[in-house]
């Protein structure tokens, strides 16, 4: 007999699992999503969905007939995914949190998506974001309005992928796809008890997510459980030709080899104490964090007790800013069948922006607008080579061999959520744009514990270059070891 969905922190591998018993059909799971986006985002007051996906009812249908003729399934069949507003979709509005791109469809998917299909996976809805991805503070959009915290509406989700992480939180999909230039993956899964991943620069593909800055951009997985995140990583993650950064050979044969439960064991962690004792952290998050060592250890992991890198800080605020956004989304905007603007700061004189936006599309005006994009020479060619940013990545490689580490961990946020009449006025704390971003590297943050036991805190651990399956090892034995996550009040099964 037919059962309704149990939704409410569903795994894909437990949904997989009914479906192929019978319980219920991939239609049940899209429109069980579905009932709980009607139920709660708007009437909860979270805004998290910018546009559900009319066609998923339709390829649930299709998937449930493979099913039936006992067709060998992909691996994330019927995993309905919120997307962020940022990925294109060729079968949805695409607006990077832009009134400008309100009505924009683009002609075909980004790589991602493309792979997270083919693998079975539907995308169930858009979610909202910070304008251009321009804020880590909150998630404001002139297209959609602003996104709240599932935990508590009264509190910021964090930027720019608040809709996705709010959203996967209050278990509208089954999880998530984000970006992160400094810290939009990692802060709002912090913010939302999620496990969020960025992986080092060249391992997975930016084509066809709008840009922010090439050099630092990375999309990638948000989820409720380390699990759900690395089957969809396993998907998205390797070469692309149309990723001038992507590398060949670079990614591991599988991710999913990595969710070992004892993998801490044996594993050497270094405390990045500058991240940790810094002036204004909150003194609840500092204790919650030296709660995770003793649970780090007695899981088997070593920890190396202050934990530093040479010129850390003098690097970090040396490196160059490269101000390539105008000229990279104007390359974007190109693509676009109908193509609602040439050049994006031409917003500037319209009052069709929020004000973050204002300020940051102001600040990228290097050119004036007579001298559009497609008249400058490509900026900042050297960058990837710039020398501070070589020596950062050279110091953090040797110091983490000299202590012969395999993580180096700290707070990812060292502040609580701000009030969300306070977004900027309260930003604190923000520790994921100070080593990955410069870098390139690879990070993860995983839930940790409750502030106040009422919003969530995250673990933040980075690694070296490529070392995605050892981080997501311990990731994953650090989850299984204090079950941390637990889904906000207020969104209770449906009948």
């Amino acid at each position: 007999m037919r059962q309704a969905p149990r939704l409410v922190e569903a795994t894909i591998a437990k949904l997989q699992e009914s479906l192929r018993a019978g319980n219920f059909t991939c239609r049940d799971v899209v429109q069980g999503y579905f009932n709980r986006i009607a139920t709660y985002d708007q009437p909860a007051g979270i805004n998290a969905i910018t546009e559900t996906n009319s066609k998923a009812l339709r390829r649930a249908d299709e998937i449930d007939a493979d099913l039936a003729k006992g067709i060998e399934m992909p691996p994330l069949f019927c995993a309905p995914l919120l997307v962020k507003d940022n990925f294109d979709t060729a079968d949805m509005v695409t607006s990077g949190g832009s009134i400008a791109l309100r009505n924009s469809v683009p002609e075909d998917d980004a790589f991602m998506i493309r792979k997270l299909r083919d693998a079975g996976a539907i995308v169930l809805a858009k979610t909202n974001m910070a304008e251009w991805a321009f804020s880590p503070r909150e998630s404001i959009s002139s297209s959609y309005g602003r996104t709240a915290n599932a935990y508590d509406v009264n509190y910021v989700p964090a930027g720019s992928s608040g809709g996705t992480a709010s959203g996967v939180a209050a278990s509208f999909g089954v999880a998530g796809m984000g970006s992160d230039t400094g810290n939009s993956i990692r802060g709002p899964s912090s913010h939302l008890s999620l496990f969020g991943l960025r992986s080092t620069l060249g391992l997975t593909s930016r084509d066809g997510v709008i840009p922010l800055n090439f050099d630092r951009d990375i999309a990638g997985p948000m989820a409720r459980t380390v699990e759900d995140g690395v089957r969809l990583f396993d998907v998205i993650a390797g070469f692309d030709p149309n990723d001038p950064l992507t590398e060949p050979n670079r990614r591991e044969d599988s991710y999913l080899k990595f969710l070992n439960a004892d993998g801490l064991q044996g594993k050497r962690l270094g405390v990045l104490r500058s991240l940790v004792d810094q002036e204004g952290a909150d003194p609840e998050i500092k204790l919650i964090f030296e709660e995770a060592l003793a649970s780090l250890e007695k899981a088997g992991a070593e920890v190396v007790d202050p934990f530093s890198i040479t010129d850390f800080r003098f690097l970090s605020e040396s490196i160059p800013f490269c101000p390539r956004f105008r000229y990279d989304v104007a390359r974007y905007l190109r693509t676009l069948r109908n193509q609602p603007v040439s050049d994006v700061n031409l917003l500037l004189e319209s009052n069709e922006v929020s004000d973050e936006a204002r300020s940051r599309l102001t600040f990228y005006s290097e050119y004036p607008l007579e001298v559009p994009p497609d008249e400058w020479e490509e900026p900042c060619m050297t960058w990837p080579n710039n020398p501070l940013r070589s020596q950062l990545l050279q110091n953090v490689i040797a110091a983490m061999s000299a202590a012969q580490i395999d993580g180096i961990i700290f707070p990812t946020w060292s502040n609580p959520p701000a009030h969300i009449e306070r977004g900027v006025e309260e930003y604190a704390g923000d520790n994921s744009q100070l080593l990955a971003p410069d870098a390139g590297l690879p990070a993860l943050t995983v839930p940790m514990g409750f502030w106040r036991d009422h919003l969530p805190v995250g673990l933040q651990i980075v690694g070296k270059p490529y070392s995605e399956g050892t981080l997501i090892e311990m990731a994953y034995s650090f989850e299984q070891a204090t079950l941390h996550r637990r889904p906000p009040a207020g969104y209770a099964e449906l009948d």
